[in-house]
């Protein structure tokens, strides 16, 4: 059936499921309902027959693009608040009386659930949701977030265990880990944008506390963004170090550790970068400056 056909009746029938998709991609229920008429809004003006098979699964599909351009439009990532001075982490809205948002809320740890969907990537938060909560195969998550089904598995899998509580990455390539944040200070110094966006994953997420902030520090989201904040100037007063044993930089002027970035590098791409300059944060980490 070409989507330009479909009947209003046939789009109903499936819109519970498309609010429940939204709804726990992107957190909110407004944006939900947003995101579901704007999925009824492009398959009306589409004649694409895209080869997808079923329905169900089409609409799906369409829907996870809409949450997941919404998800990577936010200016600043909802995680980078996890530090903010003990602001209180986010929550649903309260869905007193409407029995599809209750069922939807349902008890304690749905909500948890959705606080550590928000220290995710999108692409992350995506490829978990669509397949451990509504069973949809990674073949058919891949397209979306423009990865191998393999790669799409692993996204998954590392929000599957940050909800589980174990250790959230594999035991990383140090090695690989140091030349890639290396790699990445030399180009910002040399204000090469071209090579600094190579080295970042599309999704990237930039982080800053509470102290960072206050400094000037700012989050970010997405590859674009996050190379236009290191620039040349900022690059060159940084220095690579060991962070609590992992690839970091340091600005550390007169000899003072002032800030700390930390790095999450995952097949050979940054993932995320933690801005820390809480004074009290610092003196707990291990820091060694490295050679460069």
């Amino acid at each position: 059936m070409e989507a330009h056909t479909l009947p209003a009746e046939r789009f109903e029938e499936h819109r519970p499921r498309l609010r429940a998709i939204a709804y726990r991609l992107l957190g909110s229920f407004d944006e939900a309902d947003d995101a579901v008429q704007e999925t009824r809004l492009r398959l009306s003006r589409s004649d694409d027959t895209e080869a997808t098979d079923g329905l169900d699964a089409r609409l799906t599909t369409v829907v996870a693009r809409v949450c997941l351009d919404l998800l990577r439009a936010r200016e600043t990532p909802r995680e980078d608040r996890w530090d903010a001075g003990g602001v209180e982490a986010p929550r649903p809205p309260d869905a007193a009386g409407d029995p599809d948002e209750q069922a939807l809320l349902g008890d304690s740890a749905e909500r948890a659930l959705l606080v550590v969907l928000d220290t995710v990537t999108p692409a992350e938060r995506l490829a978990f949701v669509l397949h451990d909560l509504f069973s949809v195969p990674f073949e058919e998550i891949a397209p979306i977030v423009d990865r191998p089904p393999a790669a799409t598995r692993q996204l998954a899998g590392r929000v599957r265990r940050r909800v589980q509580g174990t250790e959230e990455m594999p035991e990383p390539d140090l090695l690989r880990q140091h030349e890639v944040v290396t790699a990445f200070l030399a180009a910002a110094r040399n204000g090469d944008g071209d090579a600094v966006r190579a080295l970042l994953d599309a999704d990237v997420v930039l982080r800053a506390d509470a102290e960072a902030v206050r400094a000037g520090a700012t989050g970010a989201h997405g590859s674009q963004d996050v190379a236009k904040i290191f620039s040349g100037r900022a690059a060159r007063a940084a220095r690579i170090a060991r962070v609590d044993g992992a690839a970091g930089l340091v600005w550390a002027p007169g000899g003072e550790t002032r800030i700390v970035f930390g790095f999450t590098v995952l097949d050979d791409r940054i993932t995320s970068i933690d801005v820390l300059a809480d004074p009290g944060r610092l003196h707990r980490l291990e820091l060694e400056l490295l050679d460069e």
